[in-house]
């Protein structure tokens, strides 16, 4: 695959400050005020953001059948924060799907790929599949890919042939993309890659979260300052349970079951 050498030159920096947002270190939550009386975020998301054609037929059997819903979370650093696993959106995703759905058994785990392109992950998601037997991988990529300025087309390619890898292994599968950081968009260029993987799922009929421009209408509405990089951990909770509870949404709509039914 192709690289951009001078890229790699900031990339310690890069790291910190684009995964910073949603993983921060518990020392930068010591320095930041008390936020006790900030509102509550609303973690309203334009509808038409969390509306797909894609489906996802086999998380519709599982539920609509009442077997087990096994969801595997394939994800990058900022799917977690540091000091508190419960508050890290995969768990959140599974404590309100819980709520909307509480006939059907859900467990979502999470399998990290720490500082790895798409290209390494796409190997080894087929073993992951066969090992987890997930019903559905939702899939985070990008982050990596586009902190080392990899040619996006290989990008592209490598995500199509590990989307079809995982549905050819018998899971659904959601496509996650970045995360938006006011801080880090001038010193990366996401968009090669946002559109790359567009590509990807309207050519493979696979839902996309778009997680960045969720995160971008939160900082733009004034619901989350995503610039401050003094907000410290209780940003990261909070970011991560409307993201965890928007993501939710997007499945339940995916998967075209209504919770109503399930009560």
């Amino acid at each position: 695959m192709k690289s951009n050498p001078a890229a790699l030159l900031g990339l310690t920096v890069l790291t910190g400050c684009f995964v910073g947002l949603l993983a921060v270190a518990p020392a930068l939550a010591q320095d930041a005020p008390a936020r006790t009386q900030d509102a509550p975020a609303s973690c309203e998301v334009p509808a038409y953001l969390l509306t797909t054609e894609s489906t996802l037929p086999k998380v519709e059997h599982a539920v609509k059948s009442g077997l087990p819903l096994d969801i595997l979370v394939v994800g990058s650093r900022s799917s977690t924060i540091f000091t508190s696993e419960a508050s890290a959106y995969p768990a959140r995703l599974q404590a309100v799907l819980k709520q909307m759905l509480p006939k059907a058994v859900i467990d979502v785990s999470v399998e990290l790929q720490i500082k790895k392109t798409a290209e390494e992950v796409a190997v080894d998601l087929v073993k992951l599949v066969e090992v987890k037997k997930p019903t559905l991988v939702i899939w985070q990529t990008g982050t990596y890919d586009a902190m080392r300025s990899i040619d996006p087309e290989d990008f592209r390619g490598a995500v199509g042939e590990g989307v079809v890898a995982l549905k050819e292994a018998g899971a659904d599968v959601v496509l996650m993309n970045l995360q938006y950081s006011p801080r880090t968009e001038t010193m990366i260029s996401a968009s090669p890659y946002l559109d790359s993987m567009r590509v990807v799922a309207q050519q493979y009929d696979t839902p996309l979260f778009d997680r960045f421009a969720i995160m971008h209408h939160w900082n733009d509405s004034g619901d989350f300052d995503l610039f401050s990089p003094t907000r410290g951990l209780d940003l990261a909770r909070r970011v991560h349970d409307c993201i965890g509870r928007a993501l939710a949404k997007f499945v339940i709509e995916a998967a075209r079951v209504d919770p109503a039914q399930q009560n």
